[in-house]
């Protein structure tokens, strides 16, 4: 099933000759290429699928897979990281594209950045279909996402319910999308808060945000407690930094921001209302200075979590403590 995020064309072919996913997140990405494949086996149960790397898709190998086939059987080329290609296998593609075979889908999937962008250019001058994979880094969207999840299965959930989610299981769409699949598969009627809590409470104590939102509230026993069980339950360290990352940064921007009613600001900074009024209770006792320091102390455990440090649980635990520390800073003044 394709997702609600999934830009359409106005005549959504998915067995368009060529179809064009362009964004770097991998679940949307994969999802495009699902979409295509079972509508192909569905006109033909036998439909060969071809799923390549650029190392795999070497200068003729593209005119070999869609040569004119004795038994004319659909098939269907991925082509992965489309924007890696070298430079004669983009000329195949881009001599393909003014000539596509019957019977045959390309399927490109593009990061969509400068890199490999003549072969984008020539797709969509091609009249690719294109399905927009965005990667999804403002909890809006995520937001938008799980909603989606759910409307896809006919299934209702409250605002609340989908909040919840969001903040127990952090910014993994796969597991958003599983959690969400879960709950449509063993719960009848409305999906609410109370039963998000009673499926994830665990998660949600452990999860990344539950670090952040002790860190910048200047708690930093709970937090690093909170940070020590996440670790424990496997919670990605990645994931840790990303939330203390979002958690400064809304302290940041909450400050600078003038006065106002809260869907206003919700509006001027990208966030929810309810996150608004959140981040003021949080933003007692910063200073600039302090988010100065507490947006170091980020990126130095981003750092070293990506492979900087010796000790990324260490890095994490630094990172909480002068988080905690900074929070405090108008205080000690």
């Amino acid at each position: 099933m394709l997702s609600v995020m999934a830009k359409k064309t106005a005549d959504d072919d998915l067995l368009a000759p060529v179809t064009l996913a362009v964004g770097q997140e991998d679940l949307l990405l994969d999802r495009a290429v699902q979409g295509v494949v079972a509508a192909a086996r569905a006109a033909d149960a036998d439909t060969d699928v071809r799923d390549l790397t650029p190392d795999q898709l070497q200068p003729g190998t593209l005119a070999e897979l869609t040569s004119p086939s004795l038994f004319a059987e659909r098939k269907v080329v991925v082509v992965r990281n489309a924007q890696d290609l070298s430079a004669d296998t983009v000329k195949d593609v881009k001599a393909y594209l003014g000539s596509p075979a019957e019977e045959i889908t390309l399927v490109l999937l593009h990061a969509g950045g400068a890199k490999g962008k003549g072969l984008l250019d020539a797709a969509r001058k091609a009249g690719a279909r294109e399905v927009a994979c965005p990667k999804m880094t403002k909890p809006a969207d995520r937001l938008a996402f799980v909603r989606g999840e759910f409307r896809s299965f006919g299934r209702s959930a409250t605002p609340e319910a989908c909040q919840a989610l969001c903040d127990a299981i952090g910014s993994d769409l796969r597991e958003l999308a599983s959690a969400a699949s879960q709950l449509v598969a063993d719960v009848e009627g409305t999906i609410d808060e109370a039963v998000v809590g009673r499926y994830y409470t665990g998660r949600a104590e452990a999860s990344s945000f539950t670090v952040a939102d002790r860190a910048v509230e200047g708690r930093t026993a709970e937090a690093l407690e909170a940070l020590r069980w996440s670790l424990a339950t496997g919670v990605a360290p990645v994931m840790i930094t990303s939330a203390l990352a979002q958690g400064v940064r809304a302290i940041g921007k909450l400050s600078s921001a003038r006065g106002g009613r809260p869907a206003d600001l919700a509006r001027e900074l990208g966030m929810p209302p309810w996150k608004i009024d959140r981040v003021r209770q949080q933003m007692r006792g910063w200073t600039p200075d302090g988010v100065s320091v507490a947006l170091r102390a980020v990126a130095e455990a981003d750092a070293g979590v990506k492979g900087g440090s010796d000790d990324p649980e260490y890095a994490l635990e630094k990172a909480v403590v002068t988080i905690a520390r900074a929070a405090r800073s108008r205080g000690r003044g």
